[in-house]
C-alpha cells in the first residue's frame, strides 16, 4: 500500500535504512599516514598525499631513516633549562661556551629567530627564547612564555651562566604588532630592574627602494637614521 505522501506501507515502513560502508580509497595504514602528515603546519590533503606516496616509493632503508630522525629528535632535543633554546645538552653550547659575552642577552622569540642571527657571526653574546609572543587575543599572556625565567635571570646572576650579572637585554623581536606589544611589555619589566635595554635596528634593506617600502620600515628608517661622519 502507498500512502498519501508517497511512501510505500507495510513491513519495514518507517524503518530507517542504514547507510553504505564508506569504501577506503586507500589501505589503512596509508591513511593513517596520510592525516598525520596533514597535522603537519602548512602541510593540506593534497600536499599530505604526496608526501606519502614519495614514502612509498622509498626504500626501505629511506624511510627507516626518516622514522628513527623523528625518533631521535623527539628522545635527544629538550629545552635549555638557561635560555629556553632547543638544545641536545642542558645548558646548551652557547650557555655553556665560555667565550661569550654573558653580560648582554638577546631576546627572541622562537628558536630559528636565534639561528638566523647566530648565523650572521656577529653576536656574542647570550640568548633567550620567548617561545611566542604576547596575543591577548589567542589567550597568550607573560605566564605562557618564559619572559618570568628571563626576568630571573636579571634578577638572580646566578640563574645565569658563570653567575654573571646581566647588564645588557637586547630585544631582537618581530616587528609586528604582536612583537611590538611584548617589546614593550618587557621594557617596562626591565626598566624597573635597572638594566640597559635595547633592541634591533629597524630601516631600509641593502639594495631596496624608497618607492618599494611600506610606511612602518619608512618610520623606523627615519627614527632610527644615524650621523654621516
Amino acid at each position: 500500500m502507498v500512502n498519501r505522501s508517497g511512501a510505500r506501507e507495510g513491513a519495514g515502513a518507517g524503518r530507517s535504512v542504514p547507510a553504505a560502508p564508506r569504501s577506503r580509497a586507500y589501505p589503512e595504514a596509508v591513511d593513517r599516514l596520510i592525516e598525520r602528515l596533514a597535522d603537519l603546519p602548512g602541510i593540506g590533503r593534497r600536499s599530505a598525499e604526496r608526501l606519502a606516496f614519495h614514502l612509498l616509493k622509498s626504500d626501505e632503508a629511506a624511510a627507516m631513516a626518516l622514522a628513527r630522525a623523528i625518533a631521535d629528535v623527539k628522545r635527544t632535543v629538550r629545552h635549555c633549562s638557561v635560555c629556553s633554546n632547543f638544545a641536545e645538552g642542558d645548558p646548551c653550547a652557547i650557555c655553556t661556551d665560555a667565550t661569550r659575552d654573558r653580560s648582554t642577552v638577546l631576546v627572541v622569540e622562537q628558536p630559528k629567530d636565534l639561528i638566523a642571527l647566530e648565523q650572521t657571526g656577529m653576536y656574542k653574546g647570550l640568548y633567550h627564547v620567548l617561545m611566542g609572543r604576547l596575543s591577548p587575543l589567542d589567550g597568550i599572556g607573560p605566564e605562557e612564555l618564559t619572559a618570568g625565567d628571563l626576568l630571573a635571570r636579571v634578577d638572580d646572576p646566578a640563574k645565569n651562566p658563570g653567575g654573571v650579572p646581566i647588564r645588557e637585554v637586547v630585544l631582537g623581536l618581530n616587528p609586528t604588532l604582536e612583537g611590538d606589544g611584548t617589546a614593550l611589555y618587557l621594557a617596562e619589566e626591565l626598566h624597573k630592574r635597572s638594566v640597559a635595554v635595547s633592541r634591533l635596528a629597524r630601516g631600509l634593506p641593502s639594495g631596496s627602494q624608497l618607492e618599494y617600502a611600506n610606511k612602518a620600515v619608512l618610520a623606523d628608517a627615519i627614527l632610527g637614521r644615524q650621523k654621516v661622519e
